[in-house]
C-alpha cells in the first residue's frame, strides 16, 4: 500500500496546479495539517493517504492533461511521462448511504458522485474507484495496482460484494454473476480492470475517461454485524479527506444516510449509539428506520457507526421461515433458527484446551510472532479452573507438556518461556499427527469441555482423510466429544477443508490474510469458541417434517459472545413453536421454546446467501459432489454472490446503441448486446489451498508478505513493458502482459544489440528469441 499511498501524494502536488472557477485555487489542507503531513512524508509514503472513505482517482501519466476542464489555468507545459502514474483524488458532489440490519447481517448501498475537475475536456484518462468497507467484509489483494492491476488476488472470509453499477456519459458498467464456462470470446475481454486491493478495499478501474466527466457510481455490499456482550453494531467507513470538497460557491453538498433495523423476532430494540445524527421516522413491528439528510459544508469526517441493543434477559429467539419462489435453486423452503446469548450472565463452561500451531517454514516473521502473541494472550484468559496444553508442529511434533496442565500462574508463566524457546520457523507441514495427539490428551476429559484450536497456513495431502477421520472420531465420542475451532492464516490453506474440519467438530472458523490481523482476529476468534453457554443442542418437534436438512454439519454450541445463527431447508409444516434443547455448564438441561415466523419484512435468502455458499461449498468439496457443485452455482447466479465455481465480471454497454426492446429480446435469448464486453474482476475467490506453495514453504499468502525478488517482478510487469530496459527481463514481461507492443520491440531491439556488441549472443539469443535455437 505504499505505492497506492506514494501515488495519491504524487497526485496531490500535481492537483496544486489547478485554478478552479473563479480563479480560486484547490481546497488546502486544514490549518496544522501541512506540518504534520510533511513531517509524515520525510519518513515516507503518508498512510492517511490510504481510502477511509469512498474515492475516486484520475489515473494521470501524463501530466500535460492536468487542468480545469472549463477554464485553462495556463499553466507551463510539463513535458514527459509519470510511471508509475499518479493518482489525483476526485471532487465528490454527492453521497448517499443506506443501510439494512437485519439478524446478525447488514446490507449497505452506497451511492456517490463525481467529477473528473482535474482533466482538461480535450484529454482522457483512467477513473479508478475504490470502497473501503467494514471489518468483516475483508477481502485482500496482493498487488501494486498503481500502474495497473496485475499478479493474484485474495479473498477473504466474512461478507461479500453483492455489486456495483457505474455510469459516465453514455457508458455504463454494471457487475455480474456468470459461469465460467458462459465466457464467449467475442465478449469477453482480458483486461485486469478491479476487484480487491487489500482487506476491505474493493477496486474499479474505468478508462478512458473524458476531462469533465461525472462519474455516478453505486456499490452494494453485505457485512456481518458486530456483537459484543448483547449490543450489535455496524461500522463504515465514511471519513473522507478534506481534498475531495468541491468549493461550496461551486457546489452544494448534500449528505444523505439511511437507515433500517430488523431484529427479527418480537423483541424490544433499544438505540445504544450513532455517530450521526439520525432521526427516527418509524416502527413498524419489528422493523425501526432512521434518516440523515443535511447540506453540509464538508463531507463527513468521521466512520459512520450505529448500535442497538435487542433487550433479552435470557437466551431467547425465532425460527424464521420464508417459502421458495419460483428462481430459488431448491424447491424446499428455507428455515433460520437464530438465538441471542442475552444478558444473562449464564455460567460458561470449564475447558480443557490444546493448541495446535503451525510453526513449519513458511510461518517465519511477523505471522509466527502475532500468533505467538495471540495464543499467550488467549492463556492469560483462561479460568483458574481450566487446562491447557501447547502443541507446534511441522515435520515434527512438540508438545508444552505430556498432558493437560492445570491454568496458574506458574504454568501460564512457563508455557509463555517454552514458546518463545519452540515456535521456530522451519520444516513442512503434518496437519493428521497433532490433531491425533490432541484428540488422545483429551480423551479423558470428563470435567471440562474438550477443545481443540487448530491455526495453520498450509494445505497438505490429507485433508478429505482428515474430516473423515475426526467426524468418525466425533460420532464415537458423542456429547463428550471435543470442540475443533480452525483459524486460516494466508492463501496458501485450504479455507474450505478448515470451515468442514469446524462444522464437524462443532467448533468455530475465521481466518486472516494480512499480517496485521493475525493477533486480533485469533483473539475474537478465541472468545467466541472459549465463551460456550450452552452445549449439546438439539431441535424438538421436526418429526413431522416431510424433509429436514441444515446447511452446515452439526449444530455448533452457543457462546455467550456471538448470536447463534443455523439455516437449512425443509419440506412440510413447522408447528407454531419449536422446542431447543442443550445443556448448561452444571449439565443441566435446558429447553428454549421459540416461535415459528413466517417472514415478509426480511428476505432471507439475501441474509444467508453467503453462509450458504461458503458452507455448501465445504461439502462439496469433501464429497466431490457435482450437485451440490451446481447447487452452489445456481445460488451464487441466483444472489449475484460470487463463488468457487462462478465469477463476477463487470458488464460494459454503451446506453446509445440498445434500445429496450433489443434488450428485452437479448434478454429473452440469453445473448448479449452488440455492443457489451465482459471484464473479469479478480480477488473474487479463496481457491482450495495451495499444496506446492505449502511443500515450498513459500510465504506469499499473505497481502504484505512478498519476497523482494517476485515483487519487482511483478512491479516491472505492472507498467507494461515500460520498465523492459530497467529489467532486462523482456520475456518475462510479455509472458506476464501476454501481448507484445510496438515499444517492446524496440526496446527489445536495442536490448538485443546492446547484448551482441557485448558478445553475449547467448542472452541476446535468451532475450529476443526466448531461447530458442532461432
Amino acid at each position: 500500500m505504499d505505492e497506492f499511498a506514494r501515488a495519491v501524494e504524487d497526485g496531490l502536488k500535481l492537483s496544486k496546479r489547478l485554478v478552479l472557477p473563479g480563479g480560486l485555487p484547490p481546497p488546502r489542507p486544514p490549518s496544522g495539517m501541512d506540518r504534520t503531513v510533511s513531517a509524515a512524508a520525510a519518513a515516507g509514503p503518508d498512510p492517511r493517504l490510504l481510502p477511509t472513505a469512498p474515492m475516486a482517482y484520475a489515473v494521470v501519466t501524463d501530466p500535460g492533461a492536468v487542468d480545469t476542464p472549463d477554464v485553462p489555468s495556463y499553466q507551463p507545459y510539463v513535458y514527459g511521462r509519470l510511471d508509475p502514474p499518479a493518482m489525483i483524488p476526485l471532487q465528490m458532489k454527492e453521497v448517499d448511504l443506506a443501510v439494512d440490519c437485519a439478524l446478525d447481517a447488514a446490507h449497505v448501498t452506497l451511492r456517490a458522485r463525481w467529477w473528473l475537475h482535474c482533466i482538461t475536456r480535450s484529454r482522457e484518462c483512467d477513473v479508478r474507484l475504490v470502497v473501503p468497507m467494514g471489518e468483516q467484509c475483508n477481502w485482500s489483494c496482493l498487488t501494486s495496482v498503481i500502474g495497473g492491476p496485475v499478479g493474484p488476488w485474495i479473498l477473504l472470509v466474512g461478507g461479500s460484494i453483492l455489486g456495483a453499477e457505474v455510469t459516465i456519459g453514455r457508458r455504463s458498467y454494471n457487475t455480474q454473476v456468470i459461469e465460467v464456462e458462459d465466457r464467449t470470446v467475442e465478449n469477453y475481454v482480458n483486461i485486469e480492470s478491479g476487484g480487491l486491493l487489500k482487506p476491505q478495499l474493493f477496486l474499479l478501474t474505468i478508462s478512458q475517461v473524458e476531462g469533465g466527466a461525472d462519474i455516478y457510481a453505486t456499490f452494494r455490499w453485505s457485512q456481518k454485524l458486530l456483537y459484543d456482550n448483547g449490543r450489535f453494531s455496524v461500522d463504515i467507513p465514511f471519513r473522507f479527506p478534506y481534498f475531495v470538497n468541491p468549493l461550496p460557491k461551486v457546489f452544494m453538498k448534500r449528505e444523505k444516510i439511511q437507515l433500517t433495523v430488523n431484529s427479527g423476532f418480537s423483541k424490544e430494540v433499544l438505540l445504544q449509539g450513532t455517530s450521526h445524527p439520525l432521526k427516527e421516522k418509524g416502527r413498524q413491528g419489528d422493523k425501526l428506520s432512521f434518516m440523515h439528510e443535511a447540506v453540509v459544508e464538508n463531507w463527513s469526517s468521521k466512520d459512520f457507526n450505529f448500535s442497538y441493543s435487542v433487550y433479552s434477559a435470557d437466551l431467547s429467539g425465532a425460527v424464521l421461515v420464508q417459502p421458495a419462489t419460483l428462481r430459488d435453486y431448491d424447491d424446499r423452503d428455507m428455515f433460520c433458527i437464530f438465538l441471542l446469548p442475552g444478558s444473562g450472565n449464564r455460567k460458561v463452561f470449564r475447558k480443557a484446551v490444546v493448541f495446535i500451531v503451525d510453526t513449519s517454514g513458511s510461518m517465519q516473521g511477523k505471522p509466527l510472532d502475532n500468533v505467538k502473541h495471540a495464543v499467550s494472550t488467549a492463556l492469560s484468559e483462561l479460568a483458574q479452573e481450566d487446562y491447557f496444553n501447547i502443541i507446534t508442529f511441522n515435520d515434527e511434533l512438540h508438545s508444552f507438556s505430556s498432558c493437560l496442565e492445570q491454568v496458574n500462574e506458574k504454568t501460564i508463566a512457563s508455557a509463555t518461556d517454552w514458546m518463545n524457546s519452540n515456535f521456530v520457523a522451519e520444516g513442512g507441514t503434518d496437519i493428521m499427527h497433532p490433531l491425533s495427539e490432541a484428540m488422545a490428551l483429551l480423551s479423558n476429559v470428563h470435567d471440562a469441555l474438550p477443545q481443540i484450536y487448530l491455526i495453520t497456513d498450509g494445505s497438505v495431502d490429507d485433508e478429505h482423510n482428515i474430516c473423515q477421520t475426526m467426524k468418525t472420531e466425533i460420532t464415537n465420542r458423542g456429547s463428550k466429544s471435543p470442540r475443533i475451532s480452525t483459524f486460516g492464516l494466508g492463501l496458501h490453506c485450504n479455507h474450505y477443508f478448515l470451515r468442514m474440519l469446524a462444522s464437524i467438530g462443532k467448533g468455530h472458523y475465521d481466518a486472516a490474510l494480512e499480517t496485521a490481523s493475525i493477533e486480533s482476529r485469533i483473539l475474537k476468534w478465541f472468545g467466541r469458541a472459549s465463551s460456550t453457554i450452552v452445549a449439546n443442542i438439539s431441535i424438538d418437534d421436526i418429526k413431522h417434517l416431510d424433509d429436514f436438512e441444515v446447511d452446515s454439519e452439526y449444530i455448533p454450541d452457543i457462546s455467550a459472545k456471538s448470536p447463534l445463527c443455523v439455516s437449512g431447508k425443509y419440506h412440510g409444516k413447522f408447528p407454531d413453536t419449536v422446542i431447543v434443547k442443550g445443556y448448561l455448564a452444571d449439565m443441566k438441561e435446558i429447553s428454549i421454546e421459540l416461535k415459528v415466523q413466517h417472514l415478509k419484512e426480511i428476505p432471507l435468502d439475501k441474509v444467508l446467501t453467503t453462509q450458504q455458499i461458503n458452507l455448501l461449498t465445504s461439502k462439496a468439496w469433501l464429497s466431490a459432489d457435482k450437485q451440490l457443485e451446481r447447487k452452489v452455482i445456481k445460488l451464487s447466479i441466483q444472489n449475484g454472490v460470487p463463488s468457487e465455481y462462478t465469477e463476477m465480471v463487470l458488464r460494459e454497454t454503451y446506453l446509445d446503441k440498445v434500445d429496450a426492446t433489443q434488450k428485452v429480446k437479448q434478454k429473452l435469448k440469453g445473448k448479449k448486446g452488440p455492443d457489451e464486453r465482459h471484464i473479469p474482476l479478480y480477488g473474487l475467490k479463496l481457491g482450495f489451498g495451495d499444496k506446492d506453495a505449502t511443500r515450498e514453504n513459500l510465504i506469499t499468502g499473505f497481502g504484505d508478505v512478498r519476497p523482494a525478488e517476485k515483487s519487482v517482478i511483478l512491479r516491472k510487469a505492472s507498467g507494461c513493458c515500460s520498465r523492459l530496459a530497467d529489467c532486462f527481463c523482456c520475456m518475462c514481461c510479455i509472458k506476464a502482459c501476454n501481448r507484445m507492443n510496438d515499444q517492446c520491440a524496440i526496446v527489445m531491439a536495442q536490448v538485443c544489440a546492446a547484448l551482441s556488441c557485448l558478445g553475449c549472443y547467448e542472452c541476446c539469443a535468451e532475450v529476443c528469441c526466448g531461447g530458442s535455437e532461432s
